[in-house]
């Protein structure tokens, strides 16, 4: 299992965030985030936002540090890509 993050560099909510991928599946990427204790409200359309200070503990799991603009790419290439405006459940 391999899962990516960006370094938290994206503010809101007062807090600055981190972008949790997978490239090869959502149902991998559900599953990190649920032994991470990340609760499912945090994933939105391609990917969980997790708040900076829980980046390291994101890391210290497995998670595999790359920049923001590979985290775009690793979606886009693993078609799992969702872009915003369009409808999708979520899954």
């Amino acid at each position: 299992m391999t899962v990516y993050i960006d370094p938290p560099s994206w503010p809101g909510h007062g807090r600055m965030w981190s972008h949790l991928v997978s490239d090869v599946s959502y149902a991998e990427l559900h599953l990190f985030a649920e032994e991470l204790g990340v609760p499912r409200r945090a994933f939105e359309r391609d990917h969980y936002d997790l708040p900076s200070h829980r980046y390291a503990d994101a890391v210290a799991a497995g998670a595999v540090e790359v920049g923001s603009r590979e985290v775009v790419s690793l979606l886009l290439r693993s078609g799992l890509r969702r872009r915003k405006g369009r409808r999708e459940r979520r899954t």
